[in-house]
């Protein structure tokens, strides 16, 4: 079995230090890291954090792509319930024709922040939990064939990008099961329930 080495990058910001210089840190460290053969590299999102830079994976991946050369960039990743699956599908199309065979597709559900954050980013939050229905929605919009979506994300026919859920609950993973999708769990937000999630 081959082991292959990836890189989760949340953009901290060092004490004293600046959200710029947190920013080109990871775009040095993506740099590095791809010239070492790392296989990925992933970008968070969080939100109204002094700690951490990192609040638009699309963003930020735009720019990491044109530093590297062979290293897969992906989101760890896109909190789901704030966007419209449709333009995260149209962001995510764009980026893997700009770097094709290079993009990843995390999505979670978590806020990424606290309450009031969450309530500016959805504007309408509602306590149904509407997140696997967006993965539907999503997977359809990332489909050539449409799948039932009266409209098609575009650019990006035959772009195939891989989504993985994210999550660091037992929800998360059976999702991932559910629709046969990789899954990705956060052990260092709840390391306790890392062997059961991997089952």
């Amino acid at each position: 079995m081959t082991l292959t080495l990836s890189v989760l990058d949340q953009s901290p910001v060092r004490a004293g230090s600046t959200p710029f210089a947190a920013l080109q840190e990871t775009i040095e460290r993506a740099g590095h890291v791809d010239s070492l053969g790392y296989h990925r590299f992933w970008v968070s999102e969080h939100h109204a954090s002094g700690a951490l830079a990192g609040c638009s994976p699309e963003v930020l991946l735009g720019r990491l792509g044109a530093e590297t050369t062979h290293i897969r960039l992906g989101s760890g990743g896109v909190m789901l319930p704030h966007y419209s699956p449709y333009k995260v599908a149209e962001n995510f199309k764009l980026l893997q024709t700009l770097y094709p065979n290079r993009i990843d597709l995390g999505i979670g559900r978590a806020p990424g922040s606290d309450m009031a954050t969450a309530q500016a980013l959805r504007r309408h939050m509602t306590s149904n939990d509407n997140f696997p229905d967006d993965v539907t929605e999503l997977l359809g919009y990332l489909s050539d064939t449409q799948d039932g979506q009266h409209v098609q994300a575009i650019p990006g026919t035959g772009t195939n990008v891989p989504i993985w859920i994210l999550g660091s609950s037992l929800y998360g993973a059976q999702l991932a099961a559910h629709f046969g999708l990789p899954y990705a769990f956060a052990s260092h937000f709840a390391p306790d329930e890392l062997e059961d999630a991997a089952y």
